[in-house]
């Protein structure tokens, strides 16, 4: 998918960004592509699977959640998705890139600095540390294809508001959603929505489900993440 293409596909999706935003993002994944020469961010080698798989990819959020403000959290962002570029394409979003790859921190730090991107910090930390801490305090979180659901759900939740929504972004879920159903119980959560379709051009299954948060999280949650990998809620 080359640039044309994305702007009339993103179209589609009611989202229409300005000369300014496009510019950025194609700085972004020119710089991602110059980067990952020297340093591994992402199996995705030419500008036309970037367009597709990861900035229009991360922008499909949209078909489930409104993001034109609020806080959002981007658990395992990698290379900036789909945080970073939700950052670009809703700039009264405020965007907490995390990540506990120091490589990929460093890239994104200087990415960020170097597209002027004023509303996206990232923090270098696991998953488990940064959510104990930081808890009740964004209105999304979301993470794309990091891990296994329920690990997701234990790792995420305790970081949303009350009425928040943890985004998740998977190609195939249903036996994941199945083993999940009763850990989004136990942590008082709720599916609101999914949507399963297609990338453009073949480019494979996509499913995007929304949790909302209904209580506070117990303070035992999250656990260690040997813990969580050993024995999942549920």
């Amino acid at each position: 998918m080359n640039k044309n293409e994305w702007i009339e596909e993103i179209k589609k999706l009611n989202i229409n960004l300005t000369e300014e935003q496009i510019d950025k993002l194609d700085e972004y994944a020119n710089f991602l592509l110059e980067y990952n020469q020297y340093t591994n961010l992402t199996a995705i080698k030419t500008k036309e699977e970037v367009y597709l798989k990861h900035f229009y990819d991360s922008l499909t959020l949209i078909k489930i959640a409104n993001l034109t403000e609020g806080k959002l959290l981007d658990v395992g962002t990698g290379a900036g998705f789909p945080g970073l570029v939700l950052a670009i394409a809703f700039p009264k979003l405020e965007v907490t890139l995390l990540d506990s790859n120091n490589k990929k921190i460093a890239f994104l730090d200087e990415c960020i600095q170097k597209l002027k991107i004023s509303n996206a910090t990232t923090v270098y930390d696991r998953a488990e540390n940064y959510t104990r801490t930081h808890r009740e305090q964004f209105d999304f979180v979301t993470s794309r294809a990091v891990a296994e659901l329920r690990i997701l759900l234990e790792l995420n939740i305790p970081a949303l508001k009350i009425n928040g929504e943890f985004l998740v972004m998977k190609a195939n879920v249903e036996e994941e959603l199945n083993q999940a159903l009763k850990t989004i119980e136990i942590l008082d959560c709720k599916i609101i929505s999914q949507e399963i379709f297609e990338l453009p051009k073949n480019g494979g299954k996509r499913t995007l489900l929304k949790i909302k948060k209904e209580k506070q999280t117990l303070l035992k949650y999250p656990r260690t993440y040997d813990k969580i990998k050993k024995k999942a809620i549920g």
